[in-house]
């Protein structure tokens, strides 16, 4: 599986945000993951991604449990956050550069896979600009562009 979720649940104080919840994503498989407006959504994810804690439950992302070794989990996901944080002075490109880094992409593996994303979103013509510069849109492809950069298994 590429993600297992199971039972999972979260609580704020007596607010049940999650509720034994459970599911799987075999690879290669694309789902849609919706749900009224307080439904968990936000929160799962956040859970799955390691950016939050569940209470009690198992999620487990390419084989790596995400309460045990979330930088694991990390490595093997390609996540674009609803407000993805993007550093506005930076270039497209350089912006790319340095996430690449921090994913420890180095070198030609780098050139390579910085121009693939580029190209792979439509990012061709606006690369050499500021992401500050960027409409909506395009901002939501240099997100994805970094979401896919260090090429996850998730």
């Amino acid at each position: 599986m590429s993600i297992e979720v199971r039972q999972l649940t979260k609580l704020y104080g007596q607010q049940r945000a999650v509720d034994d919840l459970s599911f799987s994503v075999k690879p290669g498989e694309i789902v849609g993951f919706l749900g009224p407006n307080g439904a968990g959504k936000s929160t799962t994810m956040k859970i799955a991604t390691g950016y939050l804690p569940p209470s009690s439950g198992t999620v487990l992302v390419a084989g790596h449990d995400v309460a045990r070794d979330p930088l694991a989990v990390r490595r093997n996901l390609g996540y674009l956050a609803e407000h993805n944080p993007l550093y506005l002075d930076l270039y497209v490109k350089e912006f790319l550069h340095f996430i690449g880094e921090i994913h420890g992409l180095k070198g030609a593996r780098l050139r390579t896979r910085v121009a693939d994303v580029i190209e792979l979103v439509g990012l061709e013509v606006e690369q050499k600009k500021r992401v500050g510069q960027l409409s909506k849109g395009y901002r939501q492809r240099v997100g994805l562009a970094q979401a896919l950069l260090h090429d996850p298994a998730v």
